[in-house]
């Protein structure tokens, strides 16, 4: 699967910017704030259909304008699909496939993956648990459609509960079997997350641990662990158990929400003993493995996105990186740098072919 063509119309600081893309290595070369992540950004919305750092898509419409578009022609299995995302101000989003609108944007998401590598991506390490669910909810969603739709439902179940424990917290009342059909549908919703966030996670440890191993030479020790309040208790248990707290809080207190995913170097969490080079090379060698991941779930590369990459990495673990582009590991892959002759002595060595855009206030200069 490959990006062909992409047209960005009104894009945050591109005005009209038109991309002819070759299917191995595309380069966005310019200064910081010039416009190369807006590109990377562009195609996650056409991949995913939402922006992969704001996620207020109004103001992702260029300043003092009314509306933005993005089209991109993307080529799977010799099948030809055009993509449209576009949104007026005060109106809500549009995403269309050869000419048809999309009733439910999740219908979108896995058609076209895509995995993005980005210095934001730290918030993974750096945040709270959320930021991982979100991360690892995503990175599912790209192959397995069910589990979309589970999550969907969990949540709205969750959504639903919480409320109704608000209501019974406010009106001083309690109704037991109105609360048990939330608890049925959170258990049956639940438990199926639960089970495929483990066996993903399951399945990409040893994958991961290869990647990192090769990126830095196997210099420390690293894991990832699954924290999940289901690894202890039966969920429909836990819910009884917590039953007198979710009154008082009104809020549902067990439950695959509460999730977490642990990152460790040399058995400490990587936040607080990892450099930030260490913490980079620990979200790359992530990334990687879930490309692995999803290209064997899938049957086809997914389209790999890197932002500022060579940004706190050594020449030893960059060149790393640029290696596995060079013996066909990645499919099409889009980058983002600061140092145009940095790129070009980089790729130039590697002998692959490559396109190389420069990038200023939002315009095409090459």
């Amino acid at each position: 699967m490959y990006l062909q063509k992409l047209t960005l119309t009104n894009f945050k600081n591109h005005t009209e910017s038109n991309f002819k893309f070759t299917e191995r290595i595309n380069c966005f070369v310019g200064d910081n704030g010039a416009g190369k992540t807006n590109v990377l950004d562009a195609i996650h919305y056409l991949s995913l259909s939402k922006s992969y750092f704001n996620k207020v898509d109004a103001q992702n419409i260029k300043f003092e304008e009314d509306f933005f578009i993005l089209k991109g022609t993307f080529i799977k299995e010799q099948e030809q699909f055009d993509i449209q995302c576009s949104l007026q101000k005060g109106e809500q989003k549009i995403l269309k496939c050869n000419g048809k609108k999309y009733k439910r944007f999740s219908d979108h998401i896995g058609n076209l993956p895509i995995v993005i590598i980005s210095p934001t991506d730290i918030n993974i390490i750096l945040d709270g648990s959320e930021v991982r669910r979100r991360y690892i909810d995503s990175s599912i969603a790209q192959y397995n459609k069910q589990y979309l739709k589970n999550l969907i439902s969990y949540n709205k179940s969750l959504k639903q509960r919480n409320a109704l424990l608000k209501s019974f917290f406010e009106k001083r009342y309690f109704n037991n079997l109105t609360l048990e059909t939330f608890d049925s549908q959170l258990i049956k919703f639940g438990t199926a997350i639960f089970n495929e966030r483990a066996h993903f996670l399951e399945r990409l440890i040893s994958v991961f641990k290869k990647y990192y191993a090769l990126i830095t030479n196997g210099m420390e020790i690293v894991n990832i662990k699954y924290s999940s309040q289901l690894n202890e208790i039966d969920f429909a248990e836990g819910l009884q158990n917590a039953l007198s707290k979710d009154r008082m809080s009104q809020y549902t207190n067990v439950g695959i929400h509460k999730d977490d995913i642990i990152f460790e170097m040399d058995n400490h969490p990587i936040k607080k003993i990892g450099s930030q080079g260490q913490q980079k090379s620990f979200l790359i060698a992530l990334k990687l493995a879930q490309f692995d991941f999803m290209e064997k779930q899938i049957g086809f590369k997914p389209i790999l996105l890197l932002d500022d990459l060579f940004d706190k990495l050594d020449d030893k673990r960059v060149e790393k990186i640029v290696s596995f582009a060079c013996e066909g590991f990645f499919g099409q892959v889009f980058i983002t740098d600061t140092h145009k002759q940095r790129t070009e002595e980089i790729l130039t060595s590697s002998k692959i072919k490559y396109n190389i855009f420069e990038v200023e206030n939002g315009e095409i200069l090459k």
